[in-house]
């Protein structure tokens, strides 16, 4: 309760640990302003629900914290509850629309809700639009192709083999 850390260079395993344990040492102040000041340095660490809970304090978070959450939580954010979340902050989030992670959140959200904020945000998803999210795929290996491209490639002669059989018998 009385460790100062800095959690920042933490993998994001350990990150989701800490906010845990934070949550456990601070739980009892959840209800005092000071919560947010208390709980901020490991907020990196916590999950969707905790931070749709916190956006109803309405407790100003910087946008540096912001873009630190977890992307993941980040993502299930609606733009209410951004609002709540950022607060006075809000306008910043339009400086940061076209760097990561708030573009990502921008393009998964409508834009109709986007709009509610009035901030200039574009790129959300279209009413009436479907979004096709293409897969990225590792870059291709310059190791043999082996055994299963061999089969591959014999395939339409097996077939044909198997085709000509069929039709003499």
């Amino acid at each position: 309760r009385l460790a100062s850390l800095d959690p920042s260079a933490c993998s994001q395993e350990t990150k989701n640990l800490l906010y845990q344990k934070a949550k456990e040492a601070f739980s009892d102040q959840h209800h005092l302003p000071a919560y947010y000041e208390l709980i901020l340095p490991y907020l990196g660490g916590a999950p969707a629900v905790d931070l749709k809970a916190l956006s109803r304090d309405d407790v100003n978070m910087n946008i540096s914290t912001f873009v630190t959450l977890r992307r993941d939580s980040l993502m299930k954010l609606t733009p209410r509850e951004v609002q709540g979340l950022l607060g006075l902050n809000l306008p910043e989030l339009a400086r940061w629309q076209h760097r990561a992670p708030v573009r990502d959140w921008i393009r998964v959200q409508k834009q109709s809700e986007l709009d509610q904020l009035h901030l200039g945000l574009t790129g959300g998803t279209q009413e009436g639009y479907i979004n096709i999210v293409t897969p990225r795929f590792p870059a291709p290996s310059s190791a043999p192709l082996g055994t299963m491209a061999t089969a591959f490639h014999l395939l339409p002669a097996l077939l044909l083999s198997f085709l000509m059989v069929s039709i003499l018998s």
